[in-house]
């Protein structure tokens, strides 16, 4: 782990965001000081409940999964920083580094119910009969007006136009281009971020 605690002291790293995707692809996780992920680092000290890897995309928590699948006493795992995916994160303004986890129980054995070590059984099954896995995943969003009352319907933004969005265009360029900043700043940051970890491409 010394190359993470390098990159966070080259970098003049403030805050570490420890994620981990649940089952729906959403980043879970904690927002720490470097000085602090730094110390969890050495001792298991980077905590998260298990419950979260089944936590819906609404937020909620099956009621059939306590004692099935997690433990009803909703006990603690520990995070295991993969040093290959520690990056910069563009959109802040302080300096802040985001790095992948991986989750383990305290007896040492993976989260077998977390979406990485599902990924690494998967692969490993192709690897036994010498595959490669082709993948290529879409990132789809919608984009909606800022609305902080949730007494009101979400509506679509305004684009660079001035005017906002009345009906439905899928694979519209005109709608794609009323928003066109917005996308360049997502390239950016993607590209500042690096490119993803040759086992992952």
């Amino acid at each position: 782990m010394s190359n993470i605690e390098e990159f966070l002291k080259e970098h003049r790293i403030e805050e570490v965001e420890c994620l981990v995707p649940d089952m729906a692809g959403i980043a879970r996780g904690k927002i720490l000081p470097a000085e602090r992920f730094i110390k969890g680092l050495k001792s298991n000290a980077l905590r998260i409940p298990e419950s979260i890897f089944v936590q819906t995309v609404t937020g909620d928590y099956p009621p059939e999964a306590d004692g099935v699948v997690v433990s009803p006493a909703t006990q603690d795992v520990y995070l295991v920083p993969d040093p290959a995916t520690v990056c910069l994160v563009p959109w802040y303004t302080e300096p802040t580094a985001q790095i992948i986890c991986d989750a383990f129980h305290f007896d040492g054995q993976p989260v077998g119910i977390s979406a990485r070590h599902v990924l690494q059984r998967v692969i490993k099954l192709y690897e036994d009969r010498s595959w490669s896995p082709i993948v290529a995943p879409e990132l789809e969003f919608f984009l909606v007006d800022i609305n902080t009352d949730p007494d009101y319907p979400l509506e679509p933004p305004v684009g660079r136009s001035g005017r906002r969005e009345t009906s439905r265009q899928a694979y519209g360029v005109d709608a794609v281009n009323e928003f066109d900043p917005l996308f360049e700043e997502v390239y950016d940051f993607c590209e500042a971020q690096g490119p993803a970890p040759p086992r992952w491409r």
